[in-house]
């Protein structure tokens, strides 16, 4: 990774039988790819072991002593590891899947001061209201999220052969990862600078 690239973490939300999550993640990481300013890593939740049962003890306060399973330790040292994040969710019962929730909560000071930027897909509403349930939940833990997101309404028509109908999509991608990476270097340049307040 040279000092102008940033490491992007894709974060593939559902762990659901059948779910469209890595269709989504594979296409988006290769816009990524394409767009030159990152260095990108997928991580699919259902690959990791994310217990809903934690510790008493906030990762808050707890730092690097936090007692996460060993099963956890590849998606805490991505997370450690990242400038930036880009979740892929889709929409459950207006809100996002109970894994990306977990996933979010075994961790804390990894957030922190790091762009976060939404790629979305559902029913009619396109995911749009799991969006605004994790906006809410990662400026809790200090994270920016970014404005411009991508949301895929009635998914299961507007994709084939792995890739969105919409030719403007990709467009819509490059504006989401612009503005992705003038966070991820400008809070990158921050950090190092200074250690953010906690």
């Amino acid at each position: 990774m040279t000092s102008k690239t940033n490491k992007l973490v894709i974060i593939i939300g559902s762990v659901r039988d059948g779910r469209f999550g890595p269709t989504v993640a594979s296409w988006i990481a290769g816009q990524a790819e394409q767009h030159g300013g990152f260095d990108v890593e997928v991580v699919d939740l259902a690959d990791v072991e994310i217990p809903l049962s934690m510790p008493a003890a906030s990762p808050k306060y707890a730092g690097d002593s936090y007692p996460r399973p060993a099963g956890m330790a590849t998606l805490t040292s991505a997370l450690e590891g990242a400038d930036a994040f880009l979740f892929v969710t889709p929409e459950y019962n207006h809100s996002y899947p109970a894994s990306l929730k977990a996933a979010i909560d075994w961790h804390f000071t990894q957030w922190a001061a790091k762009p976060v930027a939404f790629v979305s897909y559902g029913g009619a509403a396109g995911g749009r209201h799991a969006v605004l349930h994790l906006e809410n939940v990662l400026t809790e833990l200090h994270a920016v999220t970014i404005r411009d997101g991508l949301a895929f309404p009635n998914y299961f028509t507007a994709w084939e052969d792995g890739r969105p109908l919409d030719p403007q999509v990709a467009a819509y991608a490059k504006t989401l990862l612009d503005q992705l990476a003038w966070w991820s270097g400008a809070l990158r340049a921050a950090r190092e600078a200074e250690p953010y307040p906690s």
